[in-house]
């Protein structure tokens, strides 16, 4: 993980103190509350439907055993007792009062936390893999170029107001789990035919309204020019991204308008600021300044290779049955032979996707110390992941976590959703999603028939903001609202852009939208006809493709069409 110095230090506490100071005029009434909005903002705090909710940056996904249990006492003492992991890898808390605002940044600063640039129109929290740096597939360690670029791009004067908020991901490996299509800038790690190492760069992609997939703009920028090339890809954004409309003012917009046009104006602003560098004033990295960041991502001690298999809870013939699963479905290769990396599954009956106790993050602390030498991760399926443990410790990893929780071995199955807050708690959220999710899970709490459906992608929305990625999932649910009431549309055959899923693409809607009660049966419908068409070994996304939306839209409005009978029925017979 990468280790403040006291210069990070410092300025992260005297962030805090400035905080605390404009929030004191604030609750005196010497600061008001339009002038207070953009700077309490800059530090991650927003006015949510019922009380302030605060964003706290986990960058890159990478956190230590310390800053979580702080993490749980701030929802102890401070919020209900929880806090919700985000798929941009973040933290956020519900239930702060503003009263309280100040105090609990000073117990994140002392952690080495805050929530700087989480919110506003600015570069928000860098993502990546979660498996970053220890990925078998992974060729270039991206960690140290997101920590140079968070670096770089905090409180960065020129894009601090941008017509919208801004999202860079990075990737280092074959397969793309940091969905870079998505993302205003996507950037993909990669040497060419000399070696050298550099950044196939993506632009203008992003879901919301109108969902784009990012298109290349640079098969090859070299690293050490990769800050150059965001800010003229950025600084042409600022210029000339619309401001009037907010529906209309992500980048993706611009490019998708403009097309060549805003290809060759950032190649124009890329070359003048290298040629306007006549007194060293473009921001080349240095290797210096990428060796020293590097420096924080080394293998920690003691990590070395061994020659050992997995071992097993009993040998292969009396080995637990929900030992195996787990094994299959929590246990990830690694790059270090004898090592693996373990998902905590955040995902359990009852509790919202993402959602995490205090309790629970204290136990998900107390495991990164006994397993994983203290370090954990957060994916963006909102889960948390182990990143060093060895092989010879899984029998016991998986007694401990099942015994707080953590083992459902269902990663990557239906139940292991993605969700947003929806309205229960955003005041931008048109419906629910929680309760959707928690119905969703009921209905589908048989784990062998989870197993059975196999590998699929469920994500649910409460608005068009798509903080739930409906649109890269097998399955999209989008709550929207029709003359004051909840309804959800359903789109099918998305993608994140990963192996399983195949390139980026936006789900295809099926249909007029669905009431919140009739949403679990045209999810299961839609699983049966699956089921019911799918060749041996064929999985849920690949069965789509393979017959199209036709069978399923049917299956759809069948379901739609025999609820609406049941509830006339039972209307006549009241």
């Amino acid at each position: 993980m990468y280790a403040y110095t006291d210069f990070d230090r410092q300025f992260v506490r005297a962030r805090a103190a400035q905080f605390r100071d404009q929030l004191v005029r604030n609750l005196k009434g010497k600061l008001g509350d339009d002038e207070f909005r953009p700077l309490r903002l800059q530090n991650g705090w927003y006015v949510q439907r019922h009380a302030p909710m605060l964003r706290v940056a986990v960058p890159y996904g990478e956190l230590n055993s310390a800053q979580l249990r702080q993490l749980a006492r701030i929802a102890r003492e401070h919020d209900q007792g929880y806090g919700h992991f985000t798929t941009r890898q973040n933290l956020q808390f519900n239930w702060i009062p503003l009263t309280q605002a100040a105090d609990v940044m000073d117990k994140l600063a002392a952690v080495d936390m805050h929530g700087i640039q989480t919110s506003g129109n600015c570069i928000r929290n860098i993502t990546t893999d979660a498996l970053a740096g220890i990925a078998a597939d992974e060729q270039i360690d991206p960690r140290p170029y997101c920590e140079v670029l968070r670096q770089w791009s905090t409180l960065h004067p020129e894009f601090a107001f941008l017509p919208r908020k801004f999202k860079i991901a990075v990737t280092g490996a074959s397969e793309d789990r940091a969905a870079i299509a998505w993302h205003d800038i996507g950037l993909k790690l990669l040497r060419n035919v000399a070696g050298e190492v550099g950044f196939q760069v993506l632009v203008g992609g992003g879901m919301g309204r109108t969902p784009v997939i990012g298109s290349v703009i640079s098969e090859f920028v070299p690293w050490q020019q990769i800050l150059v090339f965001i800010e003229a890809i950025v600084r042409v954004y600022n210029r000339f991204g619309r401001r009037d409309n907010a529906y209309k003012a992500r980048i993706k917009i611009l490019v998708r308008a403009e097309g060549k046009k805003f290809f060759d104006a950032v190649s124009a602003e890329f070359r003048q600021i290298l040629e306007d560098d006549v007194e060293g004033g473009a921001h080349l990295i240095p290797q210096a300044e990428y060796d020293r960041v590097a420096a924080s991502f080394v293998r920690p001690a003691g990590i070395k290779p061994v020659t050992l298999a997995i071992a097993a809870a009993g040998d292969d013939t009396d080995r637990p049955l929900a030992y195996s699963r787990w094994l299959e479905r929590n246990v990830h290769a690694h790059q270090v032979s004898g090592y693996r990396a373990v998902t905590l599954s955040l995902k359990r009956a009852g509790q919202p996707p993402g959602d995490t106790t205090a309790d629970q993050m204290d136990q998900a602390a107390a495991l990164s110390d006994g397993f994983s030498l203290g370090e954990l991760r957060v994916t963006h399926d909102q889960n948390l992941l182990l990143p060093w443990v060895r092989e010879t410790d899984l029998p016991a990893l998986w007694k401990a976590a099942r015994a707080a929780g953590f083992a459902t071995p269902n990663i990557g199955l239906l139940t292991d959703m993605i969700n947003c807050p929806g309205g229960d708690f955003c005041a931008l959220a048109n419906a629910r999603s929680i309760p959707v999710a928690a119905a969703i899970t009921e209905r589908f709490h048989d784990l062998d028939a989870v197993y059975d459906i196999g590998d699929i992608d469920l994500h649910i929305s409460g608005c068009i903001n798509s903080c739930g990625h409906h649109h890269s999932g097998h399955i999209g649910i989008l709550g929207v609202d029709k003359d004051g009431s909840e309804w959800y549309q359903v789109t099918l055959a998305g993608s994140d852009g990963s192996t399983l899923s195949g390139p980026a693409v936006a789900g295809k809607v099926i249909g007029p939208s669905f009431a919140a009660d009739e949403v679990p049966d045209v999810i299961e419908a839609l699983i049966d006809t699956y089921r019911a068409k799918r060749t041996s070994g064929e999985r849920f996304i690949d069965t789509v493709r393979r017959i199209g939306l036709t069978p399923f839209k049917a299956a759809a409005d069948a379901q739609r069409t025999a609820t609406a009978a049941a509830s006339a029925h039972h209307a006549i017979a009241a």
